[in-house]
């Protein structure tokens, strides 16, 4: 039986932790968020790559909390409108949007667009206190429907058309998601190699020395 490492899901968006944490649940480590600590600072998503800020994000939470830390950066990129939203998917709207008025902004980008190919893009990095990190990353394309469909998921899914299914990814089930979407992939790409995953973390984290009395360790 592998001994449980503990690992950090760098994130806040509930949708987000939630989905990582289904897909991680049978790994032999203690899975952690934000929320088990006190009050952290954010990190600025201020890269021009998703590998940019997946790594900014994991690395951060890694040096701060010292335990390896998961974190991932993910968005849209829509072909007609040149590869937006992009990296500045969350922020689409505004700092302080909601997704219904990012997915609102979205629709009237598009409006009078025939061409309504999308990707979705994830990168995954999990680093370690020292800064190594792993990347895993991966992609699920599909069309930007008319208007939105589907109560499940979050951000961009009731507008994320996936043809496969017939279905938006709002209207998919969390394990139907998690089979085609971009997060999954990724995800499973890490799963099939854990095995590697663990030994690398174990060879990068710092090994303390417990304390050794130096005479007598009765002398007050």
């Amino acid at each position: 039986m592998q001994d449980k490492i503990t690992i950090v899901i760098a994130t806040r968006n509930k949708g987000k932790k939630f989905e990582i944490m289904a897909l991680l649940k049978d790994f032999p480590v203690d899975i952690k968020t934000l929320d088990d600590f006190g009050p952290i600072p954010d990190v600025e998503e201020d890269g021009d790559t998703f590998d940019e800020n997946s790594y900014k994000k994991a690395s951060f939470t890694a040096r701060v909390l010292g335990f390896p830390a998961l974190a991932d950066d993910s968005g849209l990129l829509v072909e007609a409108l040149d590869g937006a939203p992009g990296v500045h998917s969350a922020r689409y709207a505004g700092d302080d949007a909601t997704d219904e008025q990012r997915r609102q902004k979205l629709l009237q980008e598009m409006e009078g667009k025939s061409n309504r190919r999308a990707k979705f893009e994830c990168v995954i990095s999990i680093a370690v206190p020292t800064g190594a990190a792993l990347t895993y990353e991966a992609g699920c394309e599909g069309l930007i429907a008319e208007q939105p469909s589907g109560s499940n998921g979050f951000g961009y899914d009731p507008v994320f058309y996936y043809p496969p299914l017939n279905k938006t990814f709002a209207e998919l089930t969390i394990e139907e998601k998690s089979r085609v979407s971009h997060r999954g992939k990724a995800l499973r790409e890490l799963r099939d190699e854990f095995d590697k995953v663990m030994s690398w973390i174990k060879q990068q984290m710092p090994v303390y020395e417990k304390f050794k009395c130096q005479g007598d360790c009765n002398d007050s």
